[in-house]
């Protein structure tokens, strides 16, 4: 193997345990080189019929979760994504956002999108973070 080669064993894979990742052949998160690369979350199912702000917030939660998992936390986030099915929810994400990342102040982009894999789900958020 040459000198500063790439192994497999620099990366981990990250499970929510949620069933859709083996459906779709997905982790949750992926962590390589101090690079940690977060899925497109949405809140669980039992948050079906409950509005943007709870249903980021939720996102938000399993976000953290898998970071955790991953040796990382909410303070290496260095950048989210936010799709939302309506752009009048967007006041209410970025309330959720907000108070997860006010000292944080990752970069950060928001955009509305036409559908979900739910009709329910009324946001997705993916995150990136750096640590070392």
């Amino acid at each position: 193997m040459a000198t500063g080669a790439i192994t497999r064993q620099d990366r981990q894979n990250i499970s929510s345990g949620g069933a859709y990742e083996n459906i779709f052949g997905y982790s949750r998160a992926v962590a390589k080189h101090g690079q940690i690369h977060v899925s497109g979350t949405c809140a669980p199912a039992d948050f079906e019929g409950r509005g943007a702000y709870d249903q980021a917030r939720a996102a938000l939660r399993t976000i953290s979760m898998a970071l955790e998992a991953a040796g990382a936390e909410l303070t290496d986030v260095v950048r989210t994504v936010v799709y939302v099915r309506n752009i009048a929810d967007a006041d209410d994400v970025a309330r959720a956002h907000q108070e997860t990342f006010d000292a944080i102040r990752p970069a950060s982009t928001l955009v509305q999108v036409t559908s979900m894999l739910r009709e329910w789900q009324l946001v997705e958020i993916e995150a990136y973070a750096l640590v070392g």
